[in-house]
This record gives structure tokens, C-alpha cells and sequence, in this order.
């Protein structure tokens, strides 16, 4: 992302290989022309040019290795100097008859692509009164033979059309895909932004209504206890003395989810054992919904620890929870170990028996709350997408075999030697 963003560095790096190639074309051309053609050049003051344009290049990449970003200044002296060297070598080669005297338009074109409007006409006004100049003032080609002199120029036209060709169409693709490259990083960065944008904000009510909930959630527990130990003496609420219990299970889980997000707003979780931690998740899990089939694989990978047990709590419930309103006959879960995109990634495969999520709703699932067909606002999912992607994790939403869903949540494989890896501090509620 930081070379793509600064693409002033990348335009550096350009025309120091641009240049680089530029000093051997020069080389090349003086003893080609030199030796086969029988030109007489002023060759000391040539090399002399040359070899100032050497040591210039030299400085810029060690300029380019520096980590400081690079101006618009910087980058037109750097062009100023190309076309000074240019200008002095076709002084030195007949001036304006000199069939390279096009190459000012591939630097100028150049120019154009990387600098602002002024610096590119401040070029461009430089290169106009070099080239009115050499149509007046240069140092003549001393050729042995003049009356080839039509061919040998037709020649050089041809190898500079080439070269300009090349130029152009080498630096202008690559800096027209760097930018297309820049340009969708930003968004995404953007895309990003926004969306945790949203997370916050739905953390912070969820968090504010869990405030709220704490006094009433108190006055019922109080009050089903109280009913509880009247069912071990009442007769009439004898037969209501499992449905008491259950209660008193439902809110434990309520409590103990209060207690999860004031312990996540004081401080990050610790890493725990990913087999260690599973096994207590599906306990409590099961209590939520004790009419769902519940089937669970019993090959979890060992040696596989989490750095944010409640953040990856907080996902697999959504998603669960998600499963069992879906498909109260039979959810699944099962968790492996894989390679993703050449990163090792723990995988969490929740599968239901449902009738599946919409082509057209499963696409916007995640991005944002959505209104389900089953009455869902979205808002638990989008968080769980949002907390995935903080861990450095994702969730994919794909068809079930033979029917149904089949929710996969990738997340980093932290073995349990390494030290863990504490996320963005952005707070997460399950919903």
C-alpha cells in the first residue's frame, strides 16, 4: 500500500532505469556510429556528458533507497537534467539535424504523466528554445562518406521511432497501472473505513442497551430464583420447576455475555488453546439452543491457540445462531487446518439444513445490515463480518450440500508457541 501510494518513489525509480538504459543507447550509438558509419565526434566532450549523467544517475538511486517521499521538484530537476544532457549530446552531433532530436517528445510525454500542468509547461518551453537553438547553433557531423548522409539519417528516424515508441509505451503502461492499482487501494481503504465506521457505531448502542439491560436482567434472575426454591415447596409450581431451571440457565448465559463485553472494554483478550476453549464454547452454545441437533467433528487440530477467544466467540455464535433460526434439524460444525491464499488459516465450517440464503441476498450479506426473508436485520452477520476481518480473518457464505448453507470463517493460524498478535483496538458486540 505505501508503494502504491507513493507514486512519486515509483516515477523515481522509472527514471533512474530510464535513464540507465538512455547512458548504454548513448554509448552504443557513438561507437556504432563511430566505428561503421566513419562519424568524427568531439568524443571527449561527448563521454564528459556522459559520464556526468552517470554519476547524476548514481545519486538518484541512492536517492531512491531513502524512505522519504519524493517531490514534484525533485521529479522535474530530474527531467530538467535529461534534457539538458540530451540537448548538450545533440549540440555536440549536429543539433536539430540530428535524427534524435525527437526524443524531447517521449520526455516531455513522460513529463506530462507524472508532474503538474506548470512544471510540464516549464518543460515544454525549455525543450522549445533547446531545439530553436540547435536549428542555429551546433557543432557539425563530419561524415567520410556525405553521400550516404540521406540513408544514415533515414536510419537513425527509424531507430528513434523505436525507441520513442518503447519509452512511451513502457513508462506511460506502467504509470497508468500503478495508478489504477493506487486508485483501488484507496477504495478499498475507504470501503474499510466505512465499515468500521458502521461497527463502531453498532457497537457503541449495543454496548449502551447491555447497560440498560443489566438492572432488569438482575430483577429477573432475583425474581427466578425466588420461583425456584417456591417450586420445592409449592405444589402448584412443582411441575414449572425444569422450566425454572432452564431460566435460570438462559440467564446465566445473559449474564456471563454481559460480563464478556466488560471484560473485552477493559483490556484484549489473552491467547488460549483453540481446542481447550472450543470445548466450553459448544457447552455454553448448546444451552442457548437446546432443541437444535447439534453435530460437532471431533478431529480439532491441536497445537492451534487464538489470540481473541472472545472476538471469535462473539463470530461463532452469530454464525451458529444464524444456522439453528435457519434449520433447527441439524447444524453442524467442523474445524480443520488449511492453506489460503498461501497463508496457514484455521477453518470453522458451520453448515445447516435450511432452505439457503438468495443469490441476490447472500451477495449483500456482510457488506451491510440487510433485512432477511426470515424477519433478520442483518446486524449480528455484518458484525461478525467486520470482527473477521479485524483478525485478519474472512467469512465466505456458500451453498450447502444438498441444501442449505455453509458458512466458512478463515481465520490466521497462530500455533501456540508464537506470541500472540494483538488486533486494532476497535471494540466488537455480538448481536
Amino acid at each position: 500500500m505505501h508503494r502504491i501510494t507513493s507514486s512519486a518513489r515509483v516515477n523515481l525509480g522509472h527514471l533512474f532505469w530510464l535513464r540507465s538504459f538512455a547512458i548504454i543507447g548513448q554509448l552504443s550509438t557513438i561507437a556504432i556510429v563511430q566505428i561503421f558509419y566513419g562519424a568524427k565526434l568531439p568524443l571527449p566532450a561527448m563521454l564528459l556528458v556522459i559520464l556526468l549523467e552517470m554519476m547524476f544517475n548514481g545519486l538518484t538511486w541512492l536517492r531512491v533507497a531513502r524512505g522519504r517521499p519524493e517531490t514534484n521538484l525533485e521529479l522535474f530537476g530530474q527531467m530538467w537534467v535529461d534534457l539538458g544532457a540530451l540537448s548538450a549530446l545533440l549540440f555536440l552531433s549536429g543539433g536539430a539535424t540530428n535524427p534524435f532530436v525527437t526524443l524531447y517528445i517521449p520526455s516531455l510525454a513522460i513529463a506530462a504523466a507524472v508532474l503538474p500542468w506548470s512544471m510540464m509547461i516549464c518543460l515544454a518551453v525549455f525543450a522549445v528554445a533547446c531545439y530553436a537553438l540547435l536549428s542555429y547553433n551546433y557543432v557539425p557531423l563530419n561524415i567520410e562518406n556525405p553521400a550516404n548522409l540521406f540513408d544514415y539519417f533515414r536510419t537513425g528516424l527509424w531507430v528513434n521511432f523505436m525507441v520513442s515508441v518503447g519509452l512511451i509505451g513502457w513508462f506511460v503502461a506502467r504509470m497508468s497501472r500503478g495508478l489504477r492499482l493506487r486508485d483501488a487501494a484507496l477504495a478499498d481503504a475507504q470501503q474499510r473505513h466505512l465499515r468500521d465506521e458502521r461497527a463502531v457505531a453498532l457497537g457503541v448502542q449495543a454496548a449502551t442497551v447491555a447497560h440498560e439491560m443489566g438492572t432488569p436482567l438482575s430483577t429477573i434472575a432475583m425474581l427466578s430464583e425466588e420461583l425456584r426454591d417456591s417450586a420445592a415447596h409449592d405444589r402448584n409450581l412443582a411441575p414449572y420447576a425444569a422450566d425454572f431451571e432452564l431460566l435460570e440457565q438462559q440467564m446465566a448465559l445473559c449474564t456471563s455475555a454481559l460480563a464478556r463485553l466488560r471484560s473485552r472494554a477493559t483490556g484484549p483478550s489473552t491467547r488460549q488453546a483453540l481446542d481447550e476453549w472450543l470445548a466450553s464454547f459448544i457447552d455454553q452454545w448448546r444451552l442457548r439452543h437446546p432443541q437444535v441437533k447439534f453435530e460437532q467433528s471431533e478431529d480439532t487440530p491441536p497445537d492451534v491457540a487464538i489470540d481473541d477467544p472472545v472476538a471469535v466467540g462473539q463470530i461463532l455464535t452469530i454464525l451458529l445462531d444464524n444456522a439453528a433460526r435457519a434449520s433447527s434439524e441439524s447444524v453442524s460444525l467442523r474445524v480443520s487446518t488449511e492453506m489460503f491464499e498461501r497463508v496457514s488459516t484455521v477453518r470453522f465450517d458451520i453448515c445447516d439444513r435450511g432452505a439457503g440464503i438468495p443469490p441476490a441476498l447472500r451477495a449483500s450479506l456482510g457488506a451491510s445490515p440487510v433485512d432477511s426473508t426470515q424477519g433478520g436485520h442483518g446486524v449480528g452477520l455484518y458484525l461478525a463480518f467486520a470482527s473477521a476481518a479485524r483478525l485478519g480473518g474472512s467469512i465466505e457464505l456458500v451453498a450447502g450440500e444438498p441444501r442449505g448453507t455453509r458458512a466458512v470463517l478463515r481465520l490466521p493460524n497462530r500455533a501456540k508457541s508464537t506470541p500472540p498478535v494483538q488486533p486494532a483496538n476497535i471494540e466488537r458486540s455480538g448481536a
